[in-house]
């Protein structure tokens, strides 16, 4: 029987392959996996710092993204610095100098046993942490330079070898495809994204709603789409240059109503239909006015559609934040076509809704013409002649009387009637008048006609930016009452002495109704309309019990400096 084999020593764990490699290609085939279980751009980005860094023991990784122009940083990623610490040091780098910017045009791995010592470095910001090991290597996606892994101060301050080396260049390669996956992935869900607001934006302005609303619809979803800090829509102005008539941004703005003069550059490209993009608006030359120097990157995009520019929507973020990308700039410019194509086909839709009231008010005019008037007339000639018929003196006065209360209704009724024949074109310049005009447009839908009262000289001290939306209000709220409120009686008053809670000047405007009220959890986007005009010019907005019976129905208020 012979004896049994002495174990041996262990086998090798591959042919040429080191003990330290051998440990490290276990935490790099994981590495590996952790970068690539996700689609989401930006937390890719962030496991690859993360595990580059566990893979060669560094203290600290970042990633600096490449612009589309490539010559800067549009992003930069990093691990191993803690949010105080980020919020001290500021501004992160943009690549346009030092040696982040000397690896931009290099494109190739750059190994530093002390990066301090090296002549392209520029030093570090105050409260970054100091580091003297430095590893940095390129990422490429589809064959393009994308951005460099930056890793430093390795744990035990050794200096990287090259295992490290050519394990985060193995890792670099992995962190390509992923980030290709995730470009792709973010590409889509974008486009997604701009394409149900563009769905959005085409629903409200198709739905027969209020104009207002449908446009800031337009400008609240180009905000948040492109992730800037306001939209902005412009139409052309009756006296040139482009009129703000939507603001949705996270403060508030006194711009809603104000004109941009026709000879600024950028207005000029906008009504020629050509797109403008600005890198950095503190810095343009093209930017005449304080307001828009206060942002940063602005994209003005024309809304046109079939060769006619309808208006403009500009999207500015602030002063500090990234460019727009070309995939932002072509997906902003495909929503703004779709947005001029529905504002366009709602523009023909509330044409031909207009055409049909005319034709029925043409109608109405006609028939109060021909047949009330002529009826009310015959009937004050019967009752004047009934009156000289009659002995009896208390006959004859009353009779008198009536046929006085026929002609004031007869003159009442051909002042309608003028009103109805009237087009928008031809409104009065005077404040007075206008609303007038918009009471006397009101009584025809309403049934009766809302009593009225000025207080001061209205047409002399009210501005015209004022006065146009106060018209605007008056027609807002007489529009609500006669939809909503089922009013019998409509009191307007126009105050042109009013003084505003800051003791400025001003003229107020109140519509009071005797109508059902505002119902709990009805609609509020006319009240928030109104309440958006007033506060664009300085001025407020609020509503309150009516002129009904124990408070009933509602006061609308809306004031305004002059």
């Amino acid at each position: 029987m012979s004896a049994a084999p002495r174990p041996g020593p262990p086998p090798p764990s591959s042919p040429g392959l080191s003990a330290e490699l051998a440990v490290r290609v276990p935490q790099l085939l994981e590495a590996m996996r952790s970068v690539g279980s996700g689609l989401e751009l930006h937390s890719t980005l962030e496991r690859i710092c993360e595990a580059a860094a566990t893979l060669t023991d560094a203290r600290y990784a970042g990633i600096g993204v490449v612009d589309e122009d490539g010559d800067a940083l549009a992003d930069f990623v990093f691990h191993g610095v803690d949010a105080g610490t980020a919020r001290r040091i500021g501004r992160f780098p943009d690549g346009h100098k030092g040696l982040l910017g000397a690896l931009i045009r290099e494109s190739a791995p750059v190994r530093l046993v002390d990066v301090t010592e090296d002549p392209r470095s520029w030093g570090f910001p105050e409260h970054h942490p100091r580091m003297r090991g430095f590893l940095g290597v390129p990422i490429r996606v589809s064959g393009e330079v994308f951005g460099n892994l930056y890793l430093g101060e390795k744990r035990g301050g050794g200096p990287f070898n090259d295992h490290d080396v050519n394990m985060v260049r193995v890792l670099a390669t992995e962190a390509g495809i992923a980030i290709g996956n995730a470009r792709l992935y973010e590409a889509a869900k974008q486009r997604e994204r701009w394409i149900d607001g563009s769905v959005a934006v085409t629903t409200a302005l198709l739905s027969g709603g209020d104009a207002e609303d449908a446009l800031q619809v337009v400008a609240e979803r180009a905000r948040r789409l492109s992730g800037s800090a306001a939209g902005i829509v412009l139409l052309p102005a009756a006296e040139g240059g482009m009129e703000i008539v939507a603001v949705s941004s996270e403060q508030p703005s006194d711009q809603l109503g104000r004109v941009v003069a026709p000879d600024s550059e950028i207005i000029a490209r906008l009504l020629d239909g050509r797109p403008v993009f600005v890198a950095d608006a503190a810095t343009d030359p093209r930017m005449i006015s304080a307001l828009a120097r206060a942002y940063g990157p602005i994209m003005a995009l024309p809304l046109q559609s079939g060769g006619r520019v309808l208006g403009a929507l500009v999207t500015p973020r602030a002063q500090g934040e990234r460019p727009f990308t070309e995939a932002e700039r072509t997906l902003a410019i495909q929503f703004a076509s779709q947005a001029a194509l529905a504002l366009m086909m709602a523009e023909a839709q509330r044409d031909r809704e207009r055409l049909a009231v005319y034709e029925d008010r043409d109608r109405i005019a006609r028939d109060l013409h021909d047949l009330v008037i002529q009826r009310l007339f015959a009937t004050g000639m019967m009752l004047e002649s009934a009156q000289r018929g009659s002995l009896v003196p208390e006959v004859r006065h009353g009779v008198a009387n009536a046929v006085d209360e026929l002609d004031v209704t007869i003159q009442e009724i051909r002042t309608a009637i003028f009103a109805l024949q009237q087009g928008p074109a031809e409104a009065p310049s005077g404040l007075r008048t206008r609303v007038l005009r918009e009471i006397n447009m009101a009584a025809v839908p309403l049934g009766f006609k809302p009593g009225h009262r000025f207080v001061g000289a209205v047409d002399t001290t009210v501005g015209d930016l004022t006065g146009k939306n106060l018209i605007a209000a008056l027609r807002e709220t007489l529009s609500n009452a006669f939809r909503h409120a089922e009013a019998a009686r409509i009191e307007v008053v126009v105050d042109a002495t009013a003084t505003l809670p800051d003791g400025r000047p001003g003229v107020r405007l109140t519509v009071a109704d005797d109508g059902v009220g505002i119902p709990a959890g009805g609609r509020r986007s006319g009240l928030q309309n109104l309440k958006r005009r007033a506060e664009s010019l300085g001025g407020d907005s609020w509503y309150g019990p009516g002129i009904g019976e124990d408070g009933g129905g509602t006061t609308v208020v809306w004031q305004a400096p002059h």
